[in-house]
């Protein structure tokens, strides 16, 4: 699985960490990221990538 977040389109509104508070965080800087130890399961990833009001988060689940 592969999660993508365009740095440029998130505007750091937390959604994705409240959906998914085990795959997302917003960083220092207020930009989402994936947990670094986080080993996602897809459905909850794409709960996060889904709370993203501006389509920030992609989440490729084909390996």
């Amino acid at each position: 699985m592969k999660i993508t977040i365009d740095p440029d389109k998130c505007c750091g509104y937390g959604d994705c960490e409240l959906a998914a508070p085990d795959v997302f965080e917003l960083g220092e800087d207020g930009i989402a990221r994936v947990l670094p130890d986080a080993e996602p399961d897809p459905a909850r990833a794409r709960e996060g990538a889904a709370a993203c009001p501006v389509t920030a988060i992609d989440v490729d689940t084909v390996s």
